[in-house]
């Protein structure tokens, strides 16, 4: 085991009352006891010491001991000191680090020390090893900022659900992180959302993400070329610099939520008097089968009383009650039979009793009656309102979606007329129209649709009946569709998969625009409206045509995600073409920024401290009280890092 120098931060800031910019430069750490690194450490109480005064921002959430201990320590800030009391036993031979990410920060402006950490040990050496790389959200390789990255020795699959990782730090707002002062060993690396800090796993609520092969830390012994210059054109020497490589320094890791079996009842509610609404956390896959309670023993309902609609993800099921002896009631009790996750995860029968009750009858009732005294004319109540994608302009991917605002029972489809205009002429056309199997009040016009086709739907008066007896009024429309020059066309030549794949074209919110399937190493994306996507790439490594989260217990991994670099221009009859490698470009550098949503703060331009300090003295004719500070990068074992 060897030594490794204690990372220091470079420069420290002081709030200005002479006017300009508000430094964002942050504390300088000057001492501490014991001192960084210290071996055969005894105490229960370490106090840092720094150029300015401070503060502790969240210390319960963002200072991360390791190893973890059970009774959190007390840390408080005073004045220009931060003393941590701790409260656990230490254990011997052990190098512990107290890992501070962004807590400290200046008492002013509020300027955080990055990646501040402190070292000691209870034995005769400090561990020095360091293991890095880079975290990033499954899904969308959004970089994941205050994540748990932790190591196991025990490398069973189990200890990350049973016993607290032996070494943690956090990621930074890039999504990078650095574990310090490991250990010579063998490890097991994960990544862990951990919701209540007991740095282990709980499949059904947090986030994971775990590294494939086992980790043995390194260093390897490089040399770098430092080059001294007399001004920007001449050089004096160029120095060999040796320094230790700490490895492996490229790790990356993809975060996702398992999904799992879990299934509950999470809410009931009865919106309108005559919708009761389950609301499950899941997709449904058997819907509940309900029956009426009634003291009213003589009635007798049959089950067509209730029709089942679902909501697009299939997690809510609305049924609309038909029968006014039962909607008319201000409370409705059922008996309801669904599936739900018990204690040993097992998917079973559960038989519930629910009351719906509606409460805005009284509301409504008033509301009409304000109505009546306002002579303002009432909208017929038997009248079935219907909504239509129908437009004066459309597009040729567009789909004619008909909806009515109850579900329909009787339809006479010689009613609904639609027509094509040829020359000046409306012709009849006969297409088919669907009724979505999730939604009762939902149909489809199953039709494809061309270029500058122009077309007319009319539907007459009475031609649709809901449950409740309602009818249309007549409606009627006309819509053409657009010229083939409105559009553009993307074509895209995909190596580095063979699949299966597929692509999505995304707007500037990351939406999905567009879908394509990988066929013969391309993506085709044909009558796009003008403007700028991007483009990101899925293994369909089970060709089920979604993005699929990853497995702990069977050790899946998510399927990989890329991101093409660059935005795509499309214009108006025009296409583009595009060949893409999809892993040349690293994957932590594919994401264009323009569609990342964690950026890092922008730092501001301010003024140094030495042009700050040089105004004070001018402006008070006295001497710097504070002195003039420098510094320089901080290094881990020889090795410059950049400031994060």
């Amino acid at each position: 085991m060897f030594f490794s120098p204690f990372l220091f931060p470079s420069c420290a800031s002081i709030g200005s009352p002479f006017g300009g910019d508000f430094d964002t430069i942050p504390p300088i750490f000057i001492k501490s006891k014991p001192a960084p690194n210290t071996v055969n450490y005894t105490g229960n109480k370490i106090e840092l010491y720094f150029d300015e005064f401070i503060k502790i921002e969240k210390p319960m959430e963002k200072v991360i001991i390791t190893p973890p201990q059970s009774k959190m320590p007390v840390i408080k800030a005073i004045g220009k000191k931060v003393i941590v009391e701790l409260k656990d036993s230490l254990i011997s031979n052990t190098t512990y680090t107290f890992d501070f990410t962004n807590a400290i920060v200046d008492n002013n402006e509020g300027n955080a020390i990055e990646g501040f950490t402190f070292a000691f040990s209870t034995g005769d050496v400090i561990d020095s090893l360091v293991v890095s790389g880079i975290l990033l959200n499954a899904e969308n390789l959004e970089p994941m900022p205050n994540i748990m990255v932790g190591l196991h020795t025990n490398l069973e699959d189990s200890a990350l659900t049973t016993l607290p990782f032996v070494r943690t730090s956090m990621t930074n707002d890039k999504g990078s992180f650095w574990i310090r002062n490991v250990a010579a060993g063998t490890y097991r690396l994960f990544a862990l959302k951990d919701q209540n800090r007991d740095f282990m796993y709980d499949p059904d609520k947090e986030e994971i993400a775990f590294h494939d092969e086992l980790i043995t830390p390194d260093f390897i012994s490089e040399i770098r070329m430092d080059t001294v210059r007399i001004d920007s054109l001449t050089i004096d020497t160029i120095k060999e610099i040796r320094f230790n490589r700490f490895v492996p320094d490229d790790i990356t890791l993809f975060l996702f939520k398992e999904t799992t079996n879990i299934q509950y009842l999470s809410k009931t509610e009865r919106p309108v008097e005559r919708q009761l609404v389950f609301r499950f956390n899941s997709e449904i896959n058997t819907p509940p089968v309900i029956n009426l309670l009634e003291d009213d023993t003589e009635n007798n309902f049959s089950p067509d009383c209730f029709i089942a609609e679902y909501s697009n993800d299939k997690k809510d099921l609305t049924y609309w009650v038909t029968d006014s002896l039962i909607f008319n009631k201000d409370t409705i009790r059922i008996e309801a039979n669904y599936m739900i996750t018990d204690s040993l995860k097992n998917l079973v029968n559960f038989t519930d009793t629910i009351q719906f009750v509606w409460r805005n009858r009284e509301a409504q009732t008033k509301d009409n009656q304000n109505k009546d005294k306002k002579n303002e004319p009432k909208e017929r109540p038997d009248i079935l309102k219907i909504d239509w994608t129908a437009k004066r302009t459309m597009d040729v991917f567009d789909t004619l979606k008909i909806t009515f605002a109850e579900p329909v029972i009787d339809i006479d489809f010689d009613k609904i007329l639609i027509q094509q205009k040829v020359d000046t002429l409306w012709e009849d056309r006969k297409f088919p129209i669907i009724r979505d199997p999730l939604n009762p009040r939902l149909y489809i016009v199953d039709h494809k649709w061309f270029y500058e086709q122009e077309f007319q739907i009319i539907i007459d008066s009475a031609a649709i009946f809901s449950v409740y007896g309602n009818w249309n009024d007549s409606i009627g429309t006309i819509f053409k569709f657009n010229s083939e020059k409105e559009y553009g066309n993307i074509y895209v030549k995909i190596s580095g998969s063979e699949g299966p794949g597929f692509g999505e074209l995304l707007d500037n919110a990351e939406r999905v625009v567009r879908k394509a399937i990988l066929e013969n190493g391309e993506l085709v994306f044909e009558d796009l409206k003008p403007g700028n996507y991007f483009l990101r790439y899925i293994e369909d490594t089970n060709e089920n045509g979604i993005w699929d989260t990853g497995n702990y217990s069977e050790n899946l991994q998510p399927e990989r995600v890329y991101y093409f670099n660059n935005s795509i221009p499309v214009n108006k009859f025009g296409y583009h073409e595009q060949e893409w490698n999809i892993k040349e470009i690293p994957i932590e550098n594919q994401k264009p920024l323009d569609i990342t949503k964690n950026k890092p703060a922008a730092k501001k331009q301010t003024k140094t401290r030495e042009s700050r300090e040089q105004g004070r003295q001018q402006s008070s004719g006295g001497s710097n009280p504070f002195g003039g500070s420098g510094g320089s990068m901080p290094s881990i074992g020889g090795r410059s890092i950049p400031r994060m």
